[in-house]
């Protein structure tokens, strides 16, 4: 099958790169740690010039013989390599956001290549705490075209776990509102940099019963104290025999994804005193977990996403003129946990 886009989701530490064929299908597709953060810095000759900027580097290492074998593939990207320390900056777009907004606030980059690179901008919810995403507005974005019309109509709530894991409301195929909770790089924070890390001993095996027993705290009369007050169990449940060393890693991200999804919980109750359908993006591993969380708290229903990057900056890019069909992705239908 035929290329027809080149679609790149740049982060902070890693560039994955689709080469997509009719109707949004995967051809191939590569994972590089070259996000933004961490760059090639090896000058190297690239259409006949030297050149040393890293962006150029990781871009060319990505799909430089995609673009040699097809010059003349359109090419888009999200992430921070959006952002004021990315290849160029696309300005954060307001919410509410939808396809239509973000593909006609596309920022462009020349290639050394001469190629075009196409950047979708994040998102920006003004409010008393302003609230700020990039990447994941296109992953949302591809999630809702995958819906039948009818579902993607109905308010959503999809959640993206991970460094700073995202909850998105949805409504009539815009992103209206979202949250941020910090839980992945808190749980690393502490892991590595404070006194409960002495104690943790590494282990490649998912502990479950030490996973449910810090979600279970957090739902508990202790746990209204909030994670301030019951991250340092993971110490004292260690230091009297309780928790073994090998235990207390997978307690504190029990303990921390808990927290996280008894706020959200909470929150949604003061506009709906019933829990919504819940549509899940990320890591096979952390979804799991979150999973486990969300069942604790009287989530009903879970459905799995999957392909949404691919799908959104597809969508965006059709949406923007940079395919000529008018395609949607090709459908995959989500798997439902009840």
């Amino acid at each position: 099958m035929q290329a027809q886009l080149i679609a790149l989701d740049w982060g902070t530490t890693s560039l994955r790169a689709y080469r997509l064929g009719e109707n949004g299908r995967v051809l191939e597709q590569r994972s590089l740690d070259a996000g933004i953060m961490q760059l090639p810095s090896t000058p190297r000759l690239i259409g006949g010039q030297q050149v040393c900027n890293g962006f150029e580097l990781a871009f060319d290492e990505a799909c430089g013989d995609w673009l040699d074998a097809e010059p003349t593939l359109p090419v888009i990207a999200c992430g921070m390599v959006g952002s004021a320390q990315g290849w160029r900056e696309a300005v954060y777009q307001r919410t509410p956001a939808s396809v239509a907004a973000l593909s006609s606030a596309l920022v462009t980059v020349r290639s050394v290549r001469g190629v075009d690179v196409h950047i979708i901008p994040g998102i920006l919810q003004r409010s008393e705490l302003p609230n700020v995403m990039r990447g994941e507005e296109t992953q949302v974005l591809g999630i809702l075209d995958s819906l039948p019309a009818s579902e993607a109509a109905k308010p959503l709530l999809i959640g993206l776990p991970g460094s700073h894991s995202k909850w998105v409301r949805a409504v009539d195929g815009r992103i209206e509102h979202f949250d941020t909770f910090m839980t992945g790089e808190v749980y690393a924070a502490l892991s590595s940099h404070t006194i409960l890390g002495r104690t943790m001993q590494r282990s490649e095996t998912f502990d479950a019963e030490a996973f449910d027993r810090g979600v279970a705290v957090s739902r508990s009369a202790s746990g209204a104290a909030g994670p301030l007050s019951t991250i340092f169990s993971c110490r004292t449940l260690g230091l009297t025999g309780v928790l073994s060393g090998a235990a207390q890693s997978d307690y504190l991200s029990g303990l921390l994804i808990g927290h996280e999804i008894v706020a959200l919980a909470q929150l949604l109750r003061q506009t709906d005193a019933q829990l919504p359908a819940v549509i899940l993006i990320g890591s096979d591993a952390l979804i799991a977990r979150y999973q486990r969380a969300l069942d604790a708290n009287g989530f009903a229903q879970v459905i799995l996403a999957e392909q949404a990057t691919e799908r959104g900056l597809w969508q965006v890019a059709v949406q923007a003129g940079l395919i000529q069909s008018s395609s949607s992705a090709a459908a995959r239908p989500l798997h439902v946990e009840n």
